[in-house]
């Protein structure tokens, strides 16, 4: 992906998105890019407890957007991988309180000024205020979705509005797939999912109980693991920096292979 700021957004809640944006942080900057990772869920706060940096949260997005910190005071530096910040959200405001023309300054500074390579926001769930100045700054969006029909009709609509907004670099993470389960026509396939919402894929995440066992230790499932998750999401850091990765069989029996090659022009 061109974009250097980067939504990570979906219209239902518990897709995996504060996941995905952990994992491909920690993926991004194990290949060298400079990233800060900032959590929009203001009042919820998750991204900090999946990296494992909740003890060392002093201030947050909304104390640097009202001036009572400055934004090197605020960003966690992660100690497990070089070049990969962490900007939490505020537990104590609501979403009331996020100023979409400061934000987008902020994550311009951040760019522009501090040096980071990427910047990925980690949106709340929905498409109100939180949504909106999460996207505000966005030049691209990962989409995440489950194969699963109410997730896929709340990013339809999440499309709708990137596109409104002009956000056109725009890609899915299709997270949780079981393979086996598209083959008994009890999920919805790759095939499916690309069909109704029209935008390319960009990473295709096995379900895997290894996600939830990282997730409670605090720490990224690629900086530990070899699972088809941890693989999956390397991959996925891998093809946002820009190389071309081929995706892997994950015995899908509707077509999947058959799909990729039609949308990646044979590769």
């Amino acid at each position: 992906m061109k974009a250097r700021a980067i939504v990570v957004t979906s219209g239902k809640g518990g897709v995996g998105k504060t996941t995905t944006t952990a994992n491909l942080g920690a993926g991004l900057a194990r290949l060298g890019e400079k990233v800060a990772v900032i959590d929009v869920d203001v009042g919820l706060r998750n991204l900090d407890v999946v990296m494992g940096l909740e003890g060392r949260v002093v201030f947050d997005l909304i104390d640097v957007l009202e001036g009572r910190a400055k934004v090197r005071q605020a960003l966690i530096r992660d100690k497990r991988v070089e070049n990969l910040y962490l900007l939490p959200a505020s537990q104590t405001k609501d979403k009331e309180a996020l100023d979409p023309v400061r934000f987008q300054e902020l994550v311009r500074h951040l760019l522009e000024e501090e040096g980071f390579d990427r910047v990925l926001i980690d949106s709340p769930a929905g498409i109100e205020k939180g949504f909106q100045t999460a996207a505000t700054p966005a030049e691209g969006a990962l989409v995440v979705v489950n194969p699963e029909v109410a997730s896929v009709r709340d990013a339809d609509r999440i499309i709708g509005l990137l596109e409104a907004r002009e956000i056109r670099e725009n890609f899915l993470v299709i997270n949780r797939l079981r393979p086996k389960m598209v083959s008994r026509g009890d999920m919805l396939s790759v095939e499916d999912v690309v069909e109704i919402l029209g935008l390319k894929p960009i990473g295709i995440i096995p379900e895997d109980e290894q996600v939830l066992v990282s997730t409670n230790q605090g720490e990224p499932l690629v900086l530990k693991g070899t699972s088809p998750a941890a693989i999956a999401f390397m991959d996925t850091a891998r093809r946002v920096h820009g190389e071309e990765v081929p995706f892997r069989n994950l015995d899908e029996a509707q077509g999947l292979m058959a799909v990729l090659r039609r949308l990646f022009g044979g590769r």
